[in-house]
């Protein structure tokens, strides 16, 4: 399959962004079978602000893995945009994260080896983009990074190189963003800089945000809350919309 001919961002008509239907994984260990995801339904529409809060060891990183099609379930189904995600080889999956989802990881996860702008527009080039780093300059921009754009991952702080991170995460104007304790390695006032950052950028894209963390303070500037426990959903919160 061409990377260069394959796309996945075909409209889509239903409001509807993401459908998690009964998905399970279980994995096995030397003490046995333990199960990670025990029968997950969720569904997020399109442009919502969604948290996903839990103790450690819930299973929100985990679930995050499977609906960005990065672990595949023992069981049930992942649907993004219409698009069955579970039943897509790897080369699928690659093509299809490429065009509709960008993620956010809370150990940046930046290339080392090359610079801020470069990093930013790894998802343009390989999307064909006919001016990935005229794309990748503006997304800097918008994170504040214009004056670092040559400086490679080392030479930025912790919170410069997360604000690349999002930067990358959001130049290909994603369908659906997952963000997995984003601002865990940064301190208060960076962390907050950070996560106030995260929301402009999603209001600015209309993107559909699925936010993974432990804090309920950050977790509460989402629309929707929703709680894990033992692989399982305990609560589904929504905050009321406010009348204009």
């Amino acid at each position: 399959m061409s990377m260069q001919t394959t796309a996945f961002n075909s409209k889509n008509t239903s409001p509807v962004l993401l459908n998690l239907s009964d998905l399970h994984l279980s994995l096995a260990s030397a003490a046995g079978q333990v199960d990670i995801l025990r029968g997950i339904d969720l569904q997020f529409g399109f442009g919502e602000t969604v948290s996903i809060v839990g103790p450690s060891g819930a299973g929100k990183s985990t679930l995050m893995m499977v609906t960005a099609g990065l672990e595949q379930p023992s069981r049930g189904r992942v649907e993004v945009a219409g698009h069955n995600l579970t039943a897509m080889d790897e080369d699928q999956l690659a093509l299809f994260r490429r065009d509709n989802i960008g993620i956010v990881f809370q150990a940046f996860r930046l290339v080392p080896t090359m610079t801020a702008i470069e990093n930013v527009a790894i998802p343009l080039e390989l999307a064909g983009h006919p001016e990935p780093f005229d794309g990748a300059h503006a997304a800097l921009e918008k994170v504040g990074l214009s004056h670092r754009v040559t400086h490679y991952p080392d030479q930025l702080s912790g919170g410069e190189q997360q604000r690349v991170a999002v930067a990358r995460a959001f130049v290909a104007d994603p369908k659906l963003l997952l963000a997995d304790e984003p601002t865990g390695n940064l301190d208060g006032e960076t962390g907050e800089m950070v996560f106030n950052l995260l929301f402009d950028m999603q209001a600015d894209y209309g993107t559909t945000l699925c936010l993974i963390t432990h804090d309920l303070s950050l977790a509460a500037r989402c629309r929707r809350t929703v709680h894990l426990a033992d692989g399982r959903i305990t609560a589904d919160e929504t905050v009321p919309a406010v009348a204009p």
